[in-house]
Order: structure tokens, then sequence, then C-alpha cells
């Protein structure tokens, strides 16, 4: 007895037209998304931006505005690949109602609305603390290497640049004198009105290098110089009037190390060391609530250095949810005797481990010197004194699976935009896209 399997006609015509809303099902992250945009988040820092505007109508903020935040959600980055799954995926289609905007319209939209669409990170925020997923009783901190829209091997040192510039000035000398005896030839074999004086490509190019070389070189040594005033200045303010004895202190150099580097593609980011090598990126920084690893903050810079990250966390958590909160753990990237005096100035109870630990122990303590009495070698005996119940333990799985969510659930591990304020925007929308999800199973 044959198998009887249900009808598949490609052909069936519908006979009423179908909704968009019927392409998901209820439930949906997508229809969450919609829901969020269109009934609570305040979008009049965007939509004011289209007042008078004259020629096609443009398509409705808060429907770009949901795409954006939902393609994010998903781990969905690129607008062409944003553009591409409008026409081919139905939670797209049902968010675009069936008209698809081209990925110039996406990243000319997210371009132009950059700092208004960071900005949604504290409204989500304080929508996640409405629905009880934030209690701000203990908070982790940590931070991330990512890397940047650009290749570390289109980076140079200052010594090499001081090398390369005058050999590439040669280079391109040598090629203008010969272009311009092959000229002279040319002109005396074929006539003066003949063609033939253009600069060939390649001397062109060489002489885009040797003016980039040029410009990155006088940024290192501005840099430099503007460190060694600040550094200056700093010492006379510490010393005052008063004479010291002994030999005069040496003035800080105004020249760049040789091998402090500027990259040519996105001259703001850094080379920095992971455990996984060195790339060229950025250190992107978190603080995540315990309650349902919520980020209520999040700040970016272009340091390998966690130390001077601490303060801003937590003036941002401040600012965006207008408290402190009871306890803060994190790794001894954070600790320093500077960072530990502002955690009892704020009266926040920290567990910031002194040392790396090692596999199996039970404290956050290495072999740094310590004091006796000092701030480290307290913060030593509370870690020690709690124990494998220390609330130091809360850091690795509070702060640890965020990352992992953002970098390999979601596929986020390389920027899309060039320069730190960009970068720290996009750096915000990430973060907004993932409480948008914490949120979005939360009220499921």
């Amino acid at each position: 007895m044959s198998k009887t399997f249900r009808d598949w006609s490609l052909d069936q015509a519908l006979l009423l037209p179908p909704s968009v809303h019927d392409f998901v099902p209820a439930g949906h992250l997508s229809r969450f998304v919609v829901a969020l945009v269109t009934e609570e988040l305040d979008l009049s820092a965007i939509l004011a931006s289209y007042k008078g505007e004259k020629g096609q109508p443009p398509y409705h903020p808060a429907m770009m505005v949901a795409l954006l935040l939902y393609a994010y959600a998903v781990g969905i980055y690129s607008s062409r690949r944003i553009a591409k799954a409008c026409i081919e995926r139905v939670d797209f289609m049902a968010i675009v109602a069936l008209d698809a905007p081209d990925f110039r319209t996406t990243s000319e939209f997210r371009r132009r609305h950059l700092v208004a669409l960071s900005a949604l990170f504290v409204q989500v925020l304080k929508l996640c603390e409405q629905a009880g997923l934030v209690k701000l009783g203990h908070v982790a901190l940590d931070g991330t290497k990512i890397k940047a829209n650009a290749s570390k091997h289109k980076a140079m040192s200052y010594e090499r640049m001081k090398k390369r510039e005058p050999e590439l000035q040669a280079e391109v000398d040598g090629w203008l004198k010969a272009a311009e005896a092959a000229d002279a030839a040319e002109d005396a074999a074929f006539g003066v009105d003949r063609r033939g004086d253009e600069m060939p490509d390649w001397v062109a190019d060489k002489q885009a290098r040797l003016a980039k070389i040029r410009q990155a070189k006088a940024e290192l040594e501005a840099e430099a110089k503007a460190k060694a005033a600040a550094e200056q200045a700093a010492r006379e303010k510490k010393n005052g009037d008063k004479l010291r004895p002994g030999r005069k202190a040496v003035p800080p150099s105004d020249v760049p190390e040789p091998k402090a580097q500027r990259n040519f593609t996105d001259p703001d980011s850094r080379i920095l060391k992971t455990k996984d090598g060195y790339i060229q990126g950025y250190n992107a920084q978190a603080a995540v609530d315990a309650q349902e690893q919520i980020i209520v903050a999040h700040t970016l810079s272009n340091n390998g250095n966690d130390q001077a990250q601490l303060a801003p966390l937590l003036d941002a958590t401040k600012a965006n949810l207008g408290r402190n909160p009871d306890e803060v753990s994190a790794d001894a990237g954070y600790c320093s005797a500077a960072n530990l005096r502002t955690l009892i100035r704020r009266r926040i109870k920290g567990y910031i481990a002194t040392g790396r630990q090692k596999h199996g122990t039970k404290s956050a303590t290495g072999k740094r010197s310590v004091k006796p009495g000092s701030l480290l070698a307290r913060m030593n005996i509370r870690l020690k004194r709690g124990g494998h119940r220390s609330r130091y333990r809360l850091r690795k799985q509070v702060v640890e699976p965020v990352f992992g969510q953002i970098k390999q659930a979601r596929g986020f591990r390389q920027f899309l935009l060039r320069g730190i304020d960009k970068v720290k925007a996009e750096w915000a929308m990430i973060c907004t896209a993932h409480n948008l999800r914490k949120l979005a199973l939360a009220v499921a």
C-alpha cells in the first residue's frame, strides 16, 4: 500500500492576501521589538530631524529602528546582510511589512542617527528595571577585547616611520626625476604636443602612503608633546614652590616612544594583547547586574588596561539608574589602591582580585607584594574569608557569560565602524540588543 502525502502545490493562489502579522507566531521576538519601539521607546530625537524635509517620503523611522534593534538582537550587523534578510526571512519581512529598504538606506540611517540609537540603551535599561530585572545588589565588571575594522598589519611604529619616510621620499624623488627625463626624451622624439606627461599610478600610490606616514608621525609627535606638557604641569602642581634637595628631575620627553604605533585604517584603534595573541582593536567594558545578567553600564577605550575603567563604569551606572550598586566584583585588572578608595568613598562593598586567581584556589589572590594594613591587604583578607562562598565567585557567572552570548552566540567579533566615537555608539547598540533579548524572555 503506497504512502499518502500532504498536497504540495506551489502554484496555489491565496484567496485573501496574507497579513504580515501572521508571518511569525505570537510571542516571537520580532513582534516584541515592534511593540517595544512603537509603544514604549521615545524616538523624538530621531523624528525631530525629519521636520521640513522635501523630496520622496523616507522610510518610517520607527520601522528602521525596529529593524536595526531586531537585527542586532539576532546577530546580524552588516547593512547588506540586513537587506538580504528583509527579502529572504519572514521575521524581517514582518518588521518591514514587505517594503524592504536597501542596504544603503539602512547604513545611512544608522550613520545619521548613531548618537540617538546609542542613547536608546538607557530607555531599554529602565524598562528592564521596571520589569524587576535589575536590583543592583551585586554588579560584576569586566572588559573584552574586540577587533577594530582595521588590520594590525596596517599599523606602523614611530621608529619605523622615521626610517621609512626618507626612504619613500627618496624613491618618489627618483621616480619624479625619471619621469621628467622620460618626458624630455619623448618630447624630443615625438613633439611637445604629444601625451605621456601623466604621472604613473604607482608613483601616486607611494606619494599617498608617504602622506599617510607623515600625518600619523605628526599625530604621534603631537600626542607625545601634549602628554609631556600634562606630566610636567602635574609635577609642578605637586611640588609647588618647595625646593627639593638633590639633582633636578629630568623633564618628561616630548618625543614619541620608538614602539608607539598608529594604524592607517582606524587611527583610534590600538594593538591589544589577548589570550589568543595580539589584535588591532578596542577594549569594550560592561557592568552587569547579577539578577538577570542585564548590562547596567558600558564604556569603551583603546587602552588594554582595565584599571581606569572602574570609576567610569560606576559613574555610568549611577547616571543610568540613579543609585550605586551595593556590591561590585571585578578581576585583578581593576585592582589598584585608587579604585579601592573609590569603592570606599561611594560606600560600595567591593570584591576585587588582588592578583591572578589560580585554578582550584579558594581566593583570587596572587603573588603581588601587599603591605600589611593597606587597602590591598584588607581586600586579601575579605576574599580569603569568603573561601568558596566568596561573593567574588559571582563575577565569572555574571559578566563572562554576557560576553559569551554577544561574541559567540550572536557572533559579534569585530566592529563595523571606525573611529572611537562611532565604535562607542556601536558598542552601546550591542549592549541595548543584549538587554532587549533579556527583557523579551522575561515578559514572554
